[in-house]
Parts: C-alpha cells; sequence; structure tokens
C-alpha cells in the first residue's frame, strides 16, 4: 500500500548515508560553509533549469506562503548541512550518521507536544530504542561520560543538526499545496542566499578551502543526490505516510553510512556502532510493525 513511500525513503537515507561520507571525505579538500554553498548553488542551478515553467505557475501561492518556505529552506537545509559538514571535522562519519537516529524521537515528541498525533505503545518502544541507540553512539559506548557531562565537539554540533532537522520534518505539515519541484526549488534558493554569508564568515576566519579535485567531486554528489534526490525523495515519504513515519526511516542511515565509511574510508567498525545500529533498526522494525490501524 504504501511501496512508493517506503522505495523514496530507502533511497533518500541510502543518498544521507553517502552525505555523512562525502562530508568526511571533503576534510582538507573543500571547507564546510564552501561546502554548503555549492552545494546548493548546483541544486539550485539544475531544479531551477528544470522547473521555471512550474515555478511560475505556483509563484502566486509560493508568495502567500514565502515564510514558511523561507524557514524550511534554512532549517532544513541550511542549519543541518552547516552543522554536519562541521560535525565531520571532529568526530568520524560513522557516529555523524548513527548520531542521526536521534532525530525520529525528537519528530515522534514534538508532533505529540504540539499536535497530540496518535502514537501505538509499539510505537513509542520503538522510538526509544533508537534514542537509546543514537545515546550509545553519542557517548562512544562509555555511559561514564553521561556522569563526567563531557562531550566530543563535533557531537555537540552534529545535535543542532539534528535538531533542526526534527523541526524541519515537523513544519512540513504546514508546506503549502504546490508541485513538487517549486517545493524543492525555493527553499534551495534559500539555503544558497543564507549560505553565502556563511563563506564570508569563513572566509575571515581564515579557515575557507576552495574546492580542488576531490573536493568538487564531494560538491557534486552532495549538490545532486544528498540535496535534490534525497530532500525531494523524503518529502514524497513524509506526504505519503506522515511526518513520524517517515522521520523513522533516518534511522536506516546510520545502516548506510557505517556500511559506506567501513567501504570508502576504510574506518574501524567498534563495538558500540554495532549495538548502535542493532538497536536503530529493532526500533524502526517495532514501531513499523505496531503503527496504529488508523495510519
Amino acid at each position: 500500500m504504501h511501496k512508493t513511500a517506503y522505495l523514496s525513503l530507502v533511497i533518500a537515507t541510502l543518498a544521507w548515508g553517502g552525505n555523512a561520507v562525502a562530508g568526511k571525505l571533503a576534510v582538507g579538500h573543500v571547507s564546510p560553509m564552501m561546502l554548503t554553498f555549492w552545494r546548493w548553488f548546483f541544486a539550485v542551478a539544475i531544479i531551477f533549469a528544470i522547473s521555471m515553467p512550474q515555478i511560475r505557475k505556483d509563484w502566486p501561492v509560493v508568495r502567500k506562503n514565502l515564510p514558511i518556505l523561507v524557514f524550511l529552506g534554512i532549517m532544513g537545509y541550511v542549519v543541518f548541512n552547516a552543522a554536519l559538514y562541521t560535525a565531520v571535522n571532529y568526530t568520524t562519519a560513522i557516529n555523524v550518521t548513527v548520531e542521526q537516529v536521534l532525530i525520529p524521537m525528537l519528530i515522534f515528541v514534538m508532533n505529540f507536544a504540539l499536535f497530540r498525533m496518535k502514537v501505538s505503545w509499539a510505537q513509542i518502544f520503538g522510538f526509544t530504542l533508537t534514542f537509546i541507540g543514537g545515546l550509545v553512539a553519542a557517548v562512544h559506548g562509555d555511559f561514564n561520560t553521561l556522569m563526567t557531562l563531557t562531550v566530543n565537539m563535533g557531537d555537540a554540533i552534529m545535535m543542532i543538526a539534528v535538531v533542526g532537522y526534527a523541526i524541519y520534518t515537523v513544519a512540513l505539515r504546514w508546506r503549502p499545496m504546490i508541485n513538487w519541484r517549486t517545493l524543492m526549488a525555493i527553499p534551495a534558493l534559500v539555503a544558497l542566499i543564507f549560505s553565502t554569508p556563511l563563506v564570508f564568515w569563513e572566509y575571515s576566519t581564515g579557515r575557507l578551502i576552495w574546492p580542488d579535485t576531490t573536493g568538487w567531486i564531494v560538491v557534486l554528489y552532495t549538490g545532486i543526490f544528498a540535496s535534490l534526490l534525497a530532500q525531494v525523495l523524503y518529502i514524497v515519504g513524509v506526504e505519503k505516510i506522515g511526518g513520524n513515519r517517515a522521520g523513522l526511516f533516518i534511522n536506516l542511515v546510520p545502516v548506510f553510512g557505517t556500511l559506506l565509511s567501513v567501504a570508502i574510508i576504510g574506518e574501524d567498525l567498534q563495538f558500540f556502532h554495532i549495538v548502535a545500529l542493532v538497536l536503530a533498526l529493532g526500533g524502526i522494525a517495532i514501531a513499523e510493525w505496531g503503527k496504529p490501524a488508523s495510519v
């Protein structure tokens, strides 16, 4: 019944799994804010090139709903990606991907607090497993870290990305009724505009790195796959099965991200990563199996 939504979300999370790996490969080849800028530059160029007639058709609706579209672009595209690309400079790509399992838990909490969305006990249990999995990753398998209140800088920065994307997903319920191309194009343009001052800030601090060959490859991957393809498919998933259930599929990002990190970067797969991944997969299976009958 929801095969299109499931397929869309699986492909989206596969692209996002590669996004964290791309961010790690970018270190030393292109700086975080420069990567964010060029990523959205290419995404905007492509989506506008294929969508101008549709954008002009949707413009009256866009003009009336510009505030929410600007908000979606800032929270989902600028905040999330700028924080992610900064985080991978201080922590591993595996940690960055595994920590994203916290996003579904936050989406559930926000939807329940704001809209009292119906949820089953099985879903609560599944969401709880994803939270525990994310916690295991965040403390690197050592819960004594919680006692000392010390955190890795990269993990802390990644939490900004996690919260930002949870807010973005919840806010998608207020998206205007426009074609998917327009819904992608306007927030992408907003992301490009708002990422520009971040590049100047990076330049002023002496941290700007212009892309080399590897950097441009990373830019193109993130612009085409992690931006256009993944974002459009994620929106499709949210439209078809709702934010709570679609958000839970983000738990597949650690699976793809871990496998890609080990295969491409050669990072070590440690026991606490395996535990976190098992908890994440168990959470998504239980929550989807136990979804309310009316959903």
